[in-house]
């Protein structure tokens, strides 16, 4: 009878070790060893691995696991036992949801580094009741607004801001007749963010849009959208969209022989549209560079290098979006840190670690990003981002850090 409990227990055993999900929320913890004396803080994460905008989203993810993994290898934070705990929801409304409420009640994550637009605006009003700070990787206008959204965090430029700020540019530097614009985006809540936003600074400005076309975010054809768009003869196109589709559009324009300088947006920028488009398809392709690349020479490479030197890898191993992910994570630890500093007694809570992130106050990241700055009346941490260009197969800093206004 003994013999067979045993077998009977290491079945059930072995059934948990097959689960998928369960691997996918093993926690990442920093501070080495767990201490039973520090106070354990455990950060939630929603991903997109296996959906509509895993191209940027796997990346993204990447970092921000290897910013808790860093931590852990470097010593941590003192007095912390710090946990990442997360899960890819497939870029499902549903399904982050469940996930959201799983990391809430289960795992007691007191912060969550969170993915989509339509996901995170849809859990706003949970977040804000369930006082957890969200990172979003969605910079959408509408989570700016601090009456609405409490306890929602934006770590870059808005899309509106982006959109902003290439129409300021494409208003400074373009010669001839006033400017014309088309916008290219997919039909959801991310492609659609930005839209009457652009369209509403583009008058103020001079800058007419004169057409715009719906294109699916993972589209492998977008001709019939292109040819219509051709017929209002924009100078420019400013797309809104991710790797794939980008790529997609690049493409296909360059088989029908359109001019068009497009422009893309943050996550329709990146190493990945160059290696999918082909370098010579994306030469002279000019989008929204908001976070560093891994071979730019900057301060805050200094410890992603150090982090790859003890993975055995290298810069070459990483890419734009590997960075967002790290910076992200980054800022968050920051805001945990001064919670555990300003509160020494006691669980660390989302309300106080929603106070520390309020204090950061132009937050260096060593030039991964534009700096940070928090307020209790506005988390909208930045409007500054940049440009840059392709050349010769490889992305180039067209401008510095800049506002639209």
């Amino acid at each position: 009878m003994g013999i067979m409990m045993l077998m009977v227990l290491a079945a059930c055993s072995g059934d948990d070790s097959k689960d998928g999900d369960k691997e996918d929320s093993k926690p990442a913890s920093s501070g080495g060893e767990s201490n039973p004396n520090n106070r354990t803080v455990v950060i939630g994460g929603i991903y997109d691995i296996t959906g509509g905008t895993g191209d940027v989203g796997t990346p993204y993810a990447e970092g921000e696991k290897a910013y808790f993994e860093h931590l852990e290898a470097t010593g941590g934070i003192e007095g912390l036992n710090l946990q990442l705990v997360g899960k890819d929801y497939a870029y499902k409304i549903p399904e982050a949801q469940k996930i959201y409420q799983e990391l809430r009640d289960k795992e007691k994550v007191s912060a969550v580094l969170g993915w989509g637009t339509g996901d995170t605006e849809a859990l706003r009003q949970q977040i804000a009741t369930d006082q957890l700070p969200y990172f979003s990787a969605s910079f959408s206008e509408n989570l700016k607004d601090i009456k609405t959204s409490p306890y929602n965090f934006l770590i870059a430029a808005s899309y509106s801001d982006q959109g902003r700020t290439i129409l300021k540019w494409i208003k400074e530097n373009h010669k001839g007749e006033n400017p014309t614009v088309a916008l290219l985006y997919n039909d959801s809540a991310f492609g659609r963010s930005p839209v009457e936003d652009i369209k509403k600074y583009g008058k103020e400005i001079g800058v007419e849009v004169v057409d715009e076309q719906v294109i699916d975010v993972k589209a492998t054809e977008a001709q019939s959208q292109l040819l219509n768009m051709k017929k209002k003869k924009p100078d420019y196109a400013i797309i809104n969209q991710t790797w794939g589709a980008t790529a997609t559009i690049l493409r296909d324009a360059k088989t029908l022989g359109i001019d068009t300088q497009f422009i893309g947006l943050n996550w329709a920028s990146g190493e990945g549209v160059i290696d999918i488009a082909t370098a010579d398809i994306a030469e002279g392709y000019i989008g929204i560079l908001s976070h560093a690349f891994p071979y730019e020479d900057l301060p805050g490479m200094a410890e992603v290098k150090e982090y790859l030197d003890s993975k055995g890898k290298t810069i070459d191993d990483i890419n734009q979006k590997f960075i967002q992910g790290w910076s992200a994570a980054k800022i968050m630890v920051e805001g945990v840190k001064i919670a555990a500093e300003k509160n020494p007694d006691g669980d660390i809570t989302g309300a106080q670690i929603r106070e520390g992130l309020e204090t950061l106050n132009n937050f260096d990241l060593g030039g991964l990003a534009a700096p940070i700055t928090f307020t209790a009346d506005n988390h909208a941490g930045t409007e500054q981002t940049r440009l840059g260009i392709v050349k010769d197969g490889k992305w180039e800093q067209l401008t510095e850090y800049r506002s639209y206004k």
